[in-house]
């Protein structure tokens, strides 16, 4: 009996031990998503420019770092909140703990203090410069497969960003992935942007940098769910109710398989005037008068090159047949 408990006190101390050596690594040691590239980002009013309209209308770094007005259809951005962070995604949206975007305007709560290689590693590997891991909901698994010349631009421009002092709060994930989100970031494996005549290459490109997959794939676990790739359906919790991501394959009786390019187009060409930027949605609610997560009004501001590359390309994915019921009342605070 003493050996079998001797036994098991030493099975059980070199599980705690294990448990202890893997936190401490997993703590000091990661992220490790390669060196801080050694970069000075030269200003010019083309990279500017193009910078500007892929952090508003492409990669949507303003969707996030900024503060949007629910109540218009769509949450269009707040005139002045550009680039401030605050924003909470939280455990009552269905996600995991609370998360706030970070300031990224160059006041003393924001990134004054980072240097060009610091912001560009960061939204290429997901580490900051203190060395903490992003949450991947800033979707630097994607940016990671830009071509530089693109971050460069979005740097660019980020740093034209008007300085405005927001403290924003430290998150707080959920156990465990507040040690898994240390695992997540990597080097980057970035790509030359396609010539725009390629058109299902160039579409794929700004499909990825879009992150359209990101909400169009619906996830189990936090993973995505294998064959189902922008099939739709990921839940997400609000005050009106809960919505759910459309199936945009060219399936064609669930999905946009039906659609042609130029109503795919004209679908977001629709919020690209400031009349479709204010529409009252107000509760209560009911299921005509929804609000939806999407970004119209941003996406709006993209080229019908641009758009119709991406329509072409998302016509080669795999048709997937899946119906979406997009709205229902679940977890609404507002009711009728």
């Amino acid at each position: 009996m003493k050996i079998f408990l001797k036994i098991l006190v030493g099975i059980v101390g070199l599980v705690v031990l294990l448990i202890i050596g893997g936190l401490i690594y997993i703590n000091t040691r990661l992220p490790n998503a390669g060196p801080v590239e050694d970069i000075t980002i030269e200003s010019t009013p083309e990279r500017v420019e193009r910078g500007k309209y892929l952090a508003y209308h492409v990669a949507l770094c303003m969707d996030c770092h900024s503060h949007r007005n629910w109540e218009y259809y769509a949450g269009p951005l707040i005139p002045g909140t550009d680039g401030i962070g605050g924003e909470l995604f939280s455990d009552d949206m269905g996600f995991p703990g609370n998360i706030y975007s970070k300031n990224i305007t160059a006041a003393s709560s924001g990134i004054k203090d980072w240097t060009d290689a610091d912001i560009f590693h960061a939204i290429t590997t997901g580490v900051t410069k203190s060395g903490e891991p992003l949450f991947p909901l800033m979707p630097y698994h994607n940016y990671r497969q830009a071509d530089k010349e693109d971050i460069y631009a979005i740097i660019a421009y980020i740093k034209t960003l008007k300085p405005v002092e927001n403290q924003v709060k430290q998150r707080s994930l959920n156990f465990p992935l507040n040690l898994i989100v240390r695992t997540i970031p990597k080097p980057a494996d970035f790509k030359k942007r396609p010539e725009t005549t390629d058109t299902i290459a160039y579409g794929r490109y700004m499909t990825t940098l879009a992150s359209c997959g990101d909400c169009h794939t619906p996830q189990e676990k936090g993973e995505p769910i294998q064959g189902m790739d922008f099939a739709g359906g990921l839940k997400f919790i609000m005050p009106w109710g809960t919505i759910r991501t459309a199936n945009i394959t060219p399936d064609i009786e669930t999905g946009i398989g039906s659609w042609t390019k130029e109503q795919f187009i004209k679908r977001f060409k629709t919020f690209d005037n400031d009349a479709a930027t204010q529409i009252v949605l107000k509760p209560p609610f009911d299921e005509g008068h929804f609000n939806t997560l999407m970004p119209w009004t941003q996406y709006a501001g993209m080229t019908e090159e641009d758009l119709g590359a991406i329509y072409t390309f998302l016509r080669t994915v795999k048709p997937v047949k899946n119906k979406v019921q997009k709205y229902s009342a679940e977890g609404a605070t507002y009711l009728k």
